[in-house]
C-alpha cells in the first residue's frame, strides 16, 4: 500500500496539529447543547408522531422548554421528573405537553439523584435497541457476505419512497453494493424531521424514519436474493443531524453522510450549531457501527482541484479528529475526495492518481469514499463514459473503499435505470480486469506522482498549522475551505444553541463514548 515514500513524521505531525484544532472546538462543544440534540434524546426514548398541525412531538416539547428558558438542564431532566411525578411513559408525557395539558417546568422537582438514576436506566434501555440493530447487521454480513472493495455505491433519487425501493432493488440486482437515497432539495434547512412515508420529494426523497424502514426492508429482501448484504445510505447533515442519526441507528442504516463542516460551508448553517450537532450525531453513528462519509469532495466543485488539493487532506485530518472524539474508529471513517481535475490538463490523470494514492496512504485503515467526475461533465455521454472509466481505473489502482458510481448522463438529467446499468457494467469490467494491478505497480521514486503527493502533504500540514494559530472558526470565516467564507455568528440555526447548566442531564453522551462494539 505504501508506495509514495511519504514522511511518516510529517503525517503524524499533521494529525497532532489537527487534534489541537479540534480540541479548541471541543471545549465549546462540551459547554453547549442544541435543540436538535435534545430532540434526538427524545427520539432515543422512542417518542414519535406529530400533532394536529403536523409538527413533531419532539419539537413541541423542546421548543416549549427552550422558550421558557429552562432547557439548560436538558430535556431529559424535565421529562424524567414528570415520569416520576405522574407515572406515565415518555410518549404520554410528550403528548400531554404538546396538547397543553402539562407544563413540565411547573411540576414539583424530585431529587436530582433520583432523576439521574432513572435517566441512566432509560438511556441504557434505549441504547440496547441500537446495539441489537448493530448485531443484526453483523450477523447478516457474516451469513450473506458483502461486495468486494471498491464497493459500488449508487444513488437513487425519485422523490417517491416506494419507487426508490423498486429502483434500489434493481440496482442491487445489477451489481450495486451500496444504495444512497438523496434527500429532497432543501431538507437540510428544515429544523424538523418530516413524518411518515412520502411520495412528493423534489430532486430526492424526504429522510423520515418510516422511509428508512421501507428502504431497509426492500434491501434486506434483495440481499437474500443476490446473496450479498446491500448497504443503505442516507444524509445525516443539516439542522436535524442528530435526529437523523438516531433514526438511522434505529432502522439499521449502514452509512451516513456526516461531515463536521459541510453544512457550514455549503448550506450556511451556523458553525456553532453544526459543531455541537455533529458531535452528538457522530456519537450515535459510532455507537451504531455506522460508517460516516465526509464531504471534502465538494470543495473541488467550488475551488480548483489542483490548487486546492491540500485543503481536502487538511479537512480530512480535522474530520478524523472530530470523529475520534466521538468514540469512532478508523474503520468507520469514509473520508471523501473526488476525481475533479479539468480533463484538458496535461497529465491530469497523474495528478488524480497521486491524490488518490496520497489519501489512501494517509488513512490506511479507513474505507475511503471516492467521488466521480461531475464538475467537468458536459452532457457528451460518450466522453463522460470515458471520464468515468478513468475514474474507475484510478479507484481500483489505489485501493479505494467506497466508490460512488459516475453517470454518463451527469449534467443532463437524473439517471435512468439504463444509465445506471451501463455505469455499473463499466465499473465492474474495469474492477475485474484490473483487480490485482495495484499489487503489481510502483511509482517511480522522485517521479511526478510522488513529488506531487509530497507537495500536497506539505501544503496540508502548513494549512493546519495556520488554522491552529487562529482557530477553526476564524479559518472558516476567512474562507480557508472551498473558497467560501462563513461568520461564526451568521448562518441558520444559532438561536437553537444554548449553554449547558451545571446540572445538565444527558447520560447518553458518556454511555455512547464507552462504545457499542462489545455487544456485536
Amino acid at each position: 500500500m505504501k508506495k509514495l515514500n511519504l514522511d511518516e513524521k510529517k503525517i503524524a505531525h499533521g494529525r497532532e496539529v489537527a487534534g489541537q484544532i479540534v480540541e479548541q472546538v471541543q471545549t465549546y462543544i462540551n459547554d453547549h447543547s442544541t435543540v436538535t440534540v435534545e430532540r434526538a434524546v427524545l427520539r432515543l426514548l422512542s417518542i414519535d408522531g406529530v400533532d394536529q398541525a403536523g409538527v413533531p412531538l419532539v419539537n413541541g416539547v423542546v421548543d416549549r422548554l427552550h422558550k421558557a428558558g429552562v432547557l439548560g438542564k436538558g430535556v431529559l431532566y424535565w421529562l424524567v421528573n414528570a415520569m416520576l411525578q405522574l407515572q406515565q411513559s415518555p410518549q404520554q408525557i410528550a403528548a400531554a405537553v404538546v396538547g397543553g395539558q402539562l407544563i413540565l417546568e411547573q411540576l414539583p422537582q424530585k431529587p436530582a439523584e433520583e432523576i439521574a438514576k432513572l435517566a441512566d436506566s432509560l438511556a441504557k434501555t434505549a441504547l440496547s435497541k441500537i446495539r441489537s440493530r448493530r448485531k443484526e447487521r453483523k450477523d447478516l454480513i457474516s451469513r450473506q457476505g458483502k461486495g468486494l472493495e471498491p464497493m459500488l455505491y449508487v444513488i437513487v433519487a425519485t422523490g417517491n419512497v416506494y419507487e426508490d425501493a423498486v429502483q434500489a432493488q434493481a440496482a442491487a440486482r445489477q451489481g450495486a453494493d451500496i444504495i444512497a437515497v438523496i434527500r429532497t432539495t432543501g431538507q437540510s434547512l428544515l429544523d424538523y424531521v418530516p413524518y411518515g412515508a412520502t411520495t412528493t420529494g423534489f430532486g430526492g426523497t424526504y429522510a423520515t424514519q418510516q422511509n428508512f424502514q421501507i428502504l431497509r426492508q426492500a434491501l434486506d429482501e434483495v440481499s437474500k436474493e443476490v446473496n450479498r448484504y446491500i448497504y443503505l445510505t442516507n444524509y445525516c447533515s443539516g439542522l436535524c443531524m442528530p435526529e437523523i442519526a438516531v433514526m438511522g441507528a434505529l432502522e439499521r442504516l449502514d452509512i451516513m453522510l456526516n461531515d463536521s463542516m459541510y453544512g457550514i460551508i455549503f448550506r450556511d448553517i451556523n458553525m456553532k450549531r453544526t459543531f455541537v450537532d455533529q458531535f452528538f450525531s457522530r456519537l450515535v453513528n459510532g455507537y451504531a457501527g455506522i460508517i460516516i462519509n465526509t464531504g471534502e469532495d465538494n470543495y473541488l466543485t467550488t475551488a480548483d482541484a489542483i490548487e486546492a488539493a491540500h485543503t481536502v487532506l487538511a479537512s480530512e485530518l480535522i474530520n478524523e479528529q472530530f470523529a475520534f472524539r466521538c468514540g469512532m474508529v478508523s474503520g468507520q471513517l469514509g473520508l471523501g475526495h473526488a476525481f475533479e481535475i479539468d480533463p484538458q490538463i496535461t497529465n491530469g490523470f497523474l495528478y488524480e492518481l497521486s491524490q488518490a494514492q496520497l489519501i489512501r496512504e494517509v488513512f490506511p485503515d479507513s474505507p475511503i469514499k471516492y467521488m466521480p467526475p461531475t464538475k467537468y461533465m458536459t452532457g457528451n455521454i460518450f466522453k463522460g463514459h470515458v471520464q468515468n472509466a478513468l475514474f474507475n481505473a484510478c479507484s481500483i489502482m489505489t485501493g479505494q473503499g467506497l466508490h460512488l458510481l459516475g453517470m454518463l448522463t451527469e449534467a443532463i438529467h437524473t439517471p435512468h435505470i439504463q444509465d445506471r446499468f451501463l455505469s455499473i457494467e463499466s465499473a465492474k469490467y474495469v474492477f475485474n480486469t484490473m483487480r490485482d494491478l495495484t499489487d503489481e505497480i510502483y511509482f517511480r521514486p522522485d517521479g511526478f506522482i510522488e513529488q506531487r503527493a509530497k507537495q500536497v502533504l506539505d501544503n496540508a500540514v502548513s494549512l493546519l498549522e495556520q488554522i491552529a494559530d487562529i482557530g477553526l472558526m476564524q479559518a472558516l470565516a476567512k474562507g480557508y475551505f472551498a473558497e467560501i467564507a462563513r461568520s461564526p455568528e451568521g448562518g441558520k440555526g444559532l438561536e437553537g444553541v444554548f449553554e449547558r447548566e451545571a446540572g445538565y442531564l444527558n447520560p447518553f453522551i458518556s454511555l455512547m463514548l464507552q462504545g457499542g462494539s462489545g455487544n456485536d
